[in-house]
């Protein structure tokens, strides 16, 4: 394929102070459809709307899964960065397994999201704690109003460049538990990236705004006893000398920031431990200042310290409210790889 050959400026006229997450796409997008049992062709295409049935069974049944990753320009290399396109993938088709969704190849997702950013490179942000936002997904559409898995789907690509995730960008946000909601049960689809996980939080997280809350830490959908994840992020509790992050079991998502971050804290010689967490035991930590620091991991918004957890309507400040030590070093450092500041010796990086 063909790339771009151009210096336009691609963000003229756009107020890149106030960039909204999600809101600003790319020029070109990636389509591929699976239909006789394969895939076919993955098409770059110029972004815009589609026509479909409107009786297409994702729009009724949910069969959906989708990636959220980021490309960062390398001012030292010039080149544009790729954050673990292998771990996405591959978390990717382990959803795409549970919803019953053909797997995709790594070399024709790989080639994909490459021959993409090539020819849409320009809407890479140069500058720091910028970066382009790359949604991948698949969705059934078969026109059928059956509960049954579909036989034929659509696969696609967007970018979006993007800011800071969160308006507070690196001060600590403040979270609050849900007593009556739940997001996730064993067996259910806690783990996939699958719109339904989003949507059952949606009215706890309008809610929790509206009080002043940045987003809802979940506890586990049985007891309400366990700390699951916060709605967009995994989450890490460093208590005494111990880092600690709840573990894998079915209901928390394996995010890739989460998996980098256990990565290097064990590089750096810091205990880390997956192990289940009570909200009892943070809260009652939080008071006796055994619980020093909290923050949340994702794509989105990479580290995201946490200064205060709401829970039974009592408040607890975590170090004063301040960013702490291991939340500035893990930002640091993962940051740095991204933008190709710091030597990438993981094989992190598909540079491009």
């Amino acid at each position: 394929m063909e790339v771009m050959d151009t210096t336009q400026d691609v963000f003229a006229g756009i107020d890149m102070d106030n960039i909204k997450f999600g809101e600003i796409f790319s020029k070109n997008m990636i389509v591929a459809d699976y239909k006789d049992g394969k895939w076919g062709n993955f098409e770059i295409k110029p972004y815009g709307n589609m026509e479909f049935s409107p009786a297409m069974s994702s729009l009724h049944y949910g069969q959906i899964v989708f990636e959220g990753m980021k490309a960062f320009y390398s001012e030292k290399n010039d080149c544009v960065n790729v954050f673990r396109v292998d771990k996405h993938h591959e978390r990717m088709n382990r959803s795409n397994e549970r919803l019953c969704i053909p797997e995709i190849d790594q070399a024709d997702f790989t080639k994909a999201l490459t021959d993409l950013l090539k020819k849409d490179r320009d809407w890479v942000p140069k500058r720091r704690g910028y970066s382009l936002y790359i949604r991948p997904f698949v969705f059934s559409t078969d026109p059928l109003l059956g509960v049954k898995v579909s036989e034929t789907y659509r696969f696609m690509i967007i970018a979006s460049p993007v800011g800071a995730y969160f308006k507070e960008g690196m001060n600590p946000v403040r979270l609050i538990t849900a007593q009556k909601y739940s997001r996730a049960v064993e067996g259910g689809l806690g783990e996939t990236k699958t719109p339904a996980n989003y949507a059952a939080t949606m009215k706890p997280s309008k809610e929790a705004k509206a009080q002043g809350f940045a987003q809802v830490l979940w506890l586990d959908g049985k007891d309400k006893t366990y700390i699951d994840e916060v709605g967009t992020m995994n989450i890490f509790f460093r208590i005494g000398d111990e880092l600690v992050t709840p573990p894998l079991g079915g209901t928390i998502l394996a995010g890739v920031t989460r998996n980098s971050v256990i990565q290097v804290a064990k590089e750096w010689g810091i205990k880390i431990t997956e192990r289940k967490v009570s909200i009892a035991e943070i809260c009652e930590g939080i008071e006796k200042g055994t619980v020093t620091e909290v923050f949340g991991t994702g794509t989105a918004a990479v580290i995201s310290a946490v200064g205060e957890i709401n829970h039974n309507d009592h408040s607890y400040i975590i170090n004063n409210g301040k960013v702490g030590d291991y939340s500035k070093r893990f930002l640091k450092e993962i940051t740095g790889i991204q933008y190709g500041e710091i030597e990438d010796t993981h094989n992190w990086i598909t540079k491009i």
